[in-house]
C-alpha cells in the first residue's frame, strides 16, 4: 500500500487523533494495510475545505466542457491502473480477482459517461407568457456533497457517486466503509494525479458514528448520498432534516426473481444461482427470493441444488475460484443467525446452511450457499435482507399469484421475469413496484440506466441523466427586457 492516508484540502494527512485502523483480507485474516482512523475533527476538516473550495474556488465555475475532460481523465487512469485496483479490491473484498476487474472496466465506463455528459445540458429556454422577457431554466451544482460508500462494492459504488458530482461541479467529501478504503483511496491518488484543485476532493476514513453522522448532520454540507442499510439510511435522513440538505439513499433490497413454467429452464436456473451466489450474495441486489410456478417448481429446485454443489470455494486470487468469503466475522455471523431463524420458521434447508469442513478455508470468512424450500413471505428470511449466499424459494400458480408474492416486500430495488411469452413478461415488469425489472436476464446495469429503488429501498437515482441531475439544482432565470414602472404604488 501506497503510505499516503487521507486526503484533506489537497493535503495527504493522519488522522488528527493519531489512531489507525488494521485492513484485512476476510480469505486469510492477514493484514493488508494500516490505516488513519479518523474522527468529527478529521470529517469537520474536510467540510471547511470543500466548503471553501465551492463557495471561493473555481470548480463550480469552471467551463463544463473542462469539467468533463477531468473527469475523462480520470476514466483514463483507473484503465492505465485497473489491474493493481482490481488486486486491491479482491484484498480488501475478498471477491473473484475476476470480478473485480470487470468492476473497474465498469467503473471508468462510469466516469467516461459523465466525462461525456457534462457538457450536454446548456439549460433550457421557455416561452415566456409575459410580453418583453426572457425565461429560462438550468441547472448549477448543489454545493457540498457527502458521499458515504458501502464495503460490497467499494470504488464502483464511489464511482457511482464522484463522477457526477465532479461533472456537476460540486465538491465532495467520500467516506468510505472503514473496512474497504483501499481502492478508494487508490482512486483519490488518481484523482490528485489528474489536477484536482485543492479541497474539490476530500477523502475521510474512519467509522460512520464518527465521521458520516456528522456529515449528514453538518448544515455546511448541501446533499449527502449514502448507499447501505435501511436502518443507517434512516438515521442519516433525520440528521439531514437539519437544514433539508437534499438526500440520495440506495437502501438494498429483496429482490425477487420469478420464473414461470414456460421459461427456458436451463437458462433459468444457470441464472437463477448467479443471481444469488454471485459475490457470496453480498450485492443489493441479488436475487435472494426466487419465486417458482408450481409446474416446474421440484425439477427447478433439484437441478439448482445439484448445481449448487459444485460451487467452489476459494482464494479470489485463484483462478478456478468462484465465490469468496463473506466480508467479515460479524457479517458472517449475521448470515448464520438467519439460517438459524429460517429453521425455527419451518424453511426446508436443502443445501448448506453452515461454514465449509475444507482444511484451506478455515481461516477465512467462508459460509456455505445456501438454498431453503417451502418459504412463505410470512417469514422473516424472506422479507428481511440477509446480504449472503442464502436463496429463499416460493412457489406460485398464477400470473396474478406471481405479483403479489413478488410485490409482498418493503423492498423494491430490482426484480426479474422469466417467461418466454413476451407478452405476459410485459404485464408482469408493468404490475412489479421496482426500479429496474430484468426480462429474461438478471443483474445487468450500465452506465446509460437509472438505478434506484422504491419503497424502503431509497431515494433518488444514480446512474443515467438522473445520476447527473441529482447532483444539480434547478434555476428558473428570468429577463424583463423593457422594464418600466408598474406605478402599483
Amino acid at each position: 500500500m501506497s503510505p499516503k492516508t487521507m486526503f484533506i484540502n489537497g493535503e495527504w494527512v493522519a488522522a488528527a487523533s493519531g489512531q489507525t485502523r488494521t485492513i484485512i483480507n476476510p480469505f486469510n485474516q492477514e493484514t493488508v494495510a494500516e490505516v488513519p482512523e479518523g474522527d468529527e475533527t478529521d470529517t469537520q476538516s474536510a467540510i471547511e475545505a470543500a466548503r471553501k473550495a465551492f463557495d471561493e474556488g473555481t470548480w463550480p465555475h469552471t467551463p463544463a466542457a473542462e469539467r468533463g475532460k477531468f473527469v475523462l481523465k480520470i476514466a483514463e487512469l483507473i484503465e492505465r491502473d485497473k489491474q493493481e485496483l482490481a488486486e486491491l479490491e479482491t484484498l480488501d473484498t475478498g471477491k473473484t480477482l475476476t470480478e473485480s476487474l470487470e468492476d473497474m472496466s465498469d467503473i471508468a465506463e462510469v466516469f467516461r459517461y459523465y466525462g461525456g455528459l457534462a457538457d450536454k445540458d446548456g439549460g433550457e429556454v421557455i416561452e415566456s407568457p409575459i410580453p418583453a422577457s426572457n425565461s429560462k431554466v438550468v441547472r448549477e451544482p448543489v454545493g457540498v456533497c457527502g458521499q458515504i460508500t458501502p464495503w460490497n462494492y467499494p470504488l464502483l459504488q464511489a464511482a457511482w457517486k464522484i463522477a457526477p458530482a465532479l461533472a456537476a461541479g460540486n465538491t465532495i467529501i467520500v467516506k468510505p466503509s472503514e473496512i474497504t478504503p483501499l481502492t478508494t483511496i487508490k482512486v483519490t491518488e488518481l484523482m490528485e494525479e489528474a489536477g484536482i484543485p485543492a479541497g474539490v476532493v476530500n477523502l475521510i476514513l474512519g467509522a460512520g458514528p464518527k465521521t458520516g453522522q456528522l456529515l449528514a448532520e453538518s448544515h455546511a454540507v448541501d446533499l449527502i448520498s449514502f448507499t447501505g442499510g435501511v436502518e443507517t439510511g434512516r438515521k442519516i435522513m433525520t440528521a439531514a432534516a437539519g437544514n433539508f440538505k437534499k438526500i440520495a439513499l440506495e437502501l438494498g433490497g429483496k429482490n425477487p426473481n420469478v420464473v414461470f413454467g414456460d421459461a427456458d429452464f436451463d437458462t433459468a436456473v444457470d441464472q437463477a444461482l448467479n443471481a444469488v451466489f454471485f459475490h457470496a450474495g453480498q450485492v443489493c441486489s441479488a436475487g435472494a427470493r426466487l419465486i417458482v410456478q408450481d409446474t416446474i417448481h421440484d425439477a427447478f429446485v433439484q437441478a439448482l441444488v445439484e448445481r449448487t454443489k459444485k460451487i467452489k470455494l476459494g482464494n479470489g486470487f485463484d483462478e478456478s475460484t468462484q465465490s469468496g468469503p463473506l466480508i467479515s466475522k460479524e457479517h458472517r455471523e449475521k448470515v448464520e443467525n438467519y439460517v438459524e431463524i429460517g429453521l425455527e420458521e419451518g424453511a426446508n434447508l436443502l443445501i448448506g446452511g453452515k461454514r465449509p469442513e475444507a482444511d484451506e478455508l478455515q481461516d477465512g470468512f467462508f459460509f456455505e450457499p445456501t438454498i431453503f424450500a417451502d418459504c412463505d413471505t410470512s417469514m422473516r428470511i424472506v422479507q428481511e435482507e440477509t446480504f449472503g449466499p442464502l436463496l429463499t424459494i416460493e412457489r406460485f400458480n398464477t400470473e396474478e399469484e406471481a405479483v403479489h408474492l413478488a410485490n409482498d416486500s418493503k423492498y423494491g430495488l430490482a426484480g426479474a421475469v422469466w417467461t418466454t411469452d413476451i407478452r405476459k413478461a410485459e404485464r408482469v415488469s408493468g404490475k412489479l413496484r421496482m426500479g429496474t425489472v430484468w426480462i429474461n436476464d438478471f443483474h445487468p446495469y450500465f452506465a446509460q440506466a437509472p438505478w434506484g429503488g422504491y419503497k424502503s429501498s431509497g431515494i433518488g437515482r444514480e446512474l443515467g441523466k438522473q445520476g447527473l441531475e441529482e447532483y444539480t439544482e434547478v434555476k428558473h432565470v428570468f429577463e424583463n427586457t423593457a422594464p418600466e414602472p408598474i406605478n402599483w404604488f
